[in-house]
């Protein structure tokens, strides 16, 4: 195949949850080591411990999955109408556009719904992917989860009708 494989998106299925916390784990572990100290990683991928709390949340809000060939290599969500709450995807998936499509999508559902602007809580890996697609920062915010104290910084993108301005690659 001379030309990368495009991940393709689908909707969440309940039967998701346990890969999707796999994933969640995986990215939190091998991805923010440069960011967040191993006692911050282990705290973060806690939450996805409880499969079954954790497939509530991602059914509770709108999440697409990425695959490449027949694998899921990340998952987004939208909370609401207008926050980008969960962006994952697997380290072996890192830089081949999952995270890229899942955010197009999102970005696309939500002015199609008639959003202004989508915000989203970036870690600190993830502020340069946000930061190069057009989103600027508000504020830096300090988080505790399961006992550990995160920083990560709201980001917020204006939304230009359904399809935003540069969306194109």
């Amino acid at each position: 195949m001379s030309e990368r494989e495009k991940p393709a998106l689908r909707p969440y299925l309940p039967a998701d949850a346990p890969l999707l916390a796999a994933i969640f784990a995986a990215s939190i572990m091998e991805l923010t080591g440069d960011d967040y100290s191993e006692a911050q990683q282990e705290a973060w991928a806690m939450a996805a411990e409880d499969e079954a709390d954790f497939g509530k949340k991602l059914a509770g809000q709108l999440t697409l999955i990425a695959t490449l060939g027949n694998s899921s290599v990340g998952f987004a969500s939208l909370k609401g109408t207008d926050k980008i709450d969960m962006l994952y995807v697997h380290p072996s998936a890192a830089g081949q556009g999952a995270g890229s499509a899942l955010c197009d999508a999102l970005e696309k559902i939500a002015g199609a719904r008639g959003t202004k602007s989508l915000t989203v809580d970036a870690s600190d890996t993830a502020l340069e992917f946000f930061r190069k697609r057009g989103y600027v920062a508000q504020q830096r915010n300090s988080v505790t989860i399961n006992g550990e104290w995160l920083a990560n910084t709201t980001m917020q993108k204006a939304l230009d009708g359904a399809v935003a301005p540069g969306g194109l690659q």
